[in-house]
C-alpha cells in the first residue's frame, strides 16, 4: 500500500511588523514627517512670516484674474511676471482658497512641504542608497522651512511637482512623467535643468516613437497651459515667460559673491558658465552615464542600428512588431535614473550665475543622495552637508560664504566623478518581474 506523500508545510507569511522590522526606514519615514508636521505648525505659529514676494504674486494673479492677457501688462510690486502660466493658475487657485491672506496660506504651503517631503522619503526608500539615520538630514534644513512657510516661494510647487514627476520615472511610466515635468515647468524654469538628463534616459528607455510621443505630450501641457496668453499677446508671452537671459541682481547672489558685480552681469561671465555647464554635462554623459554603453557617441549608434534593425523586421514581418517593440528595450535601474537626474541638476546649480536664497529648493533635497553617492566617508558627507547648510543661513552672504559654497560644490561633484559608474540596467530576471507586474 503506497503512502502518500505529506505536503510540505506552508510558510508562514510575514506580518506587517516582521516587515517593518526587516525595513526600519518605512517606520522611520512615518515618524519623521510626523516630527516634522509638528515643527512646521510651531514654525507658522510662533516664528514671523517675512514678506517678499507675495503681495507681488497676488497682484499678478489679480490682473489675470479680471481678464488681462498681455503678460507685459501682469506686474507686482516686485517687477513684471516672470514664470509661466502655470504659476497663475497655481496661485489663482491659492488665492481662492485663501482669500489671498498670509496666515491660511502658510497653512496651505505647510502641508505642501508634508507632501513634498513624503513624495522624496518615498524616492530614497526606492532606492536604498543612504541608512535609515540619514534621511533625517532632510528635515534639518532651517532654510528649507523659511522658503516653504515663511516665504511662500513658487519654487515650492515647482520642486513638489518635479519630484512627483521621479515617481512615474522610476516606474518607468514615461509619458505620465513628462506630463507632470512639464507641469512643474510651467510653474518655474528652472526645472528645465532637469531636462538633459531626462533626455538621455528617455532615449535609453524608449525607442523613437515613444521619446517624441512623450515630448509631444510634454509640449501639449505647455501650449494648453498658456493658450490664454498665446492666442491674444505671444510674442509678450513668450518672450516674458521663457526668458533665458534675465540677469539677477548682484546683492542677492549666494553663490558668485566674490565676482566683482561688472563681470557678473557681463554676457562673457554667462557666456563661460554656460560652457562650463555643457561641457560637464558632455564629460559626465560621455564617462560616467554612457561609460557601460561605450560612450555617448558609440550608444547613440548602437540605438540607430536598432531602430533600423526594428524598422526592416517590421516591414518584413508586421506581426513581429509588439515583440521586437518590447523585447530590444532594456529597463534602467531606479538608482541610475535618480543618480543621473540628481546629478545633471546639480551640475546646473553649480554652474549658475546666481543663486538666491530661495533656489537652496531647486538641490537641497537631492544632497543627501548625492553625498552618499560620493566615496567619501560619512564623516566627511556630514561636514560637506553641513557646510552647504551654514552658507543657505548666511544673510546677507559674503564673498566668504560663497567661495565656501562654490568650493563646496565643487568637492561634491568632484566625488561624483570619482565614484565608480553603476551598470544601468536591470537584470534580465528583474525586468521579467517588473513587466509581469
Amino acid at each position: 500500500m503506497a503512502i502518500p506523500k505529506r505536503k510540505p508545510p506552508k510558510r508562514k507569511s510575514e506580518t506587517v511588523i516582521q516587515k517593518l522590522y526587516k525595513n526600519p526606514k518605512i517606520p522611520f519615514d512615518f515618524a519623521l514627517l510626523l516630527a516634522d508636521a509638528v515643527l512646521t505648525a510651531l514654525i507658522i505659529a510662533y516664528v514671523p512670516y517675512t514678506k517678499i514676494d507675495w503681495d507681488a504674486y497676488m497682484s499678478q494673479v489679480d490682473g489675470f484674474i479680471e481678464g488681462e492677457r498681455n503678460y507685459s501688462n501682469l506686474k507686482g510690486d516686485t517687477g513684471p511676471l516672470v514664470y509661466p502660466a502655470g504659476f497663475l493658475y497655481v496661485y489663482s487657485v491659492i488665492q481662492y482658497v485663501t482669500g489671498g491672506q498670509v496666515y491660511p496660506a502658510q497653512i496651505l504651503f505647510g502641508l505642501l512641504y508634508i507632501v513634498n517631503l513624503g513624495i522624496v522619503l518615498f524616492i530614497y526608500v526606492k532606492t536604498d542608497v543612504l541608512p535609515w539615520w540619514a534621511l533625517t538630514l532632510l528635515s534639518l534644513s532651517k532654510r528649507l522651512h523659511s522658503i516653504f512657510v515663511l516665504r511662500l516661494f513658487n519654487d515650492c510647487f515647482a520642486m513638489t511637482l518635479l519630484h512627483a514627476s521621479l515617481i512615474p520615472l522610476i516606474y518607468q511610466k514615461w509619458h505620465l512623467s513628462l506630463i507632470i515635468f512639464s507641469a512643474a515647468v510651467s510653474v518655474k524654469m528652472n526645472v528645465l535643468l532637469y531636462a538633459p538628463p531626462l533626455l538621455l534616459l528617455m532615449v535609453k528607455a524608449m525607442d523613437f516613437i515613444g521619446v517624441i510621443s512623450a515630448l509631444t505630450g510634454a509640449a501639449l501641457v505647455q501650449i494648453l497651459l498658456g493658450l490664454p496668453f498665446l492666442l491674444s499677446y505671444p510674442i509678450e508671452y513668450l518672450s516674458k515667460a521663457f526668458n533665458l537671459g534675465r540677469v539677477f541682481i548682484h546683492f542677492w547672489s549666494v553663490n558668485f559673491k566674490f565676482v566683482p558685480e561688472p563681470v557678473f552681469v557681463s554676457k562673457e561671465f554667462a557666456l563661460i558658465l554656460l560652457v562650463v555647464h555643457l561641457g560637464l554635462l558632455m564629460i559626465f554623459v560621455q564617462y560616467r552615464w554612457c561609460k557601460h554603453e561605450g560612450g555617448l557617441v558609440s550608444f547613440l549608434h548602437a540605438r540607430f542600428v536598432q531602430m533600423q534593425l526594428k524598422t526592416s523586421i517590421t516591414s518584413s514581418f508586421p506581426l513581429e512588431k509588439s515583440y521586437n517593440s518590447s523585447s530590444r528595450l532594456k529597463i534602467l535601474k531606479t538608482e541610475h535614473i535618480v543618480t543621473t537626474m540628481f546629478t545633471g541638476n546639480f551640475i546646473g546649480i553649480v554652474c549658475a550665475r546666481s543663486l538666491h536664497y530661495q533656489f537652496y529648493s531647486w538641490y537641497f533635497y537631492s544632497l543627501p543622495y548625492l553625498l552618499w553617492r560620493t566615496p567619501f566617508p560619512t564623516v566627511i558627507r556630514l561636514m560637506l552637508f553641513a557646510g552647504v547648510e551654514l552658507c543657505w543661513n548666511v544673510f546677507p552672504s559674503t564673498v566668504y560664504s560663497s567661495v565656501v559654497l562654490l568650493c563646496v560644490h565643487i568637492i561634491i561633484l568632484w566625488g561624483l566623478w570619482r565614484a565608480p559608474p553603476e551598470y544601468p540596467y536591470e537584470s534580465d530576471r528583474s525586468q521579467a518581474r517588473m513587466k509581469a507586474n
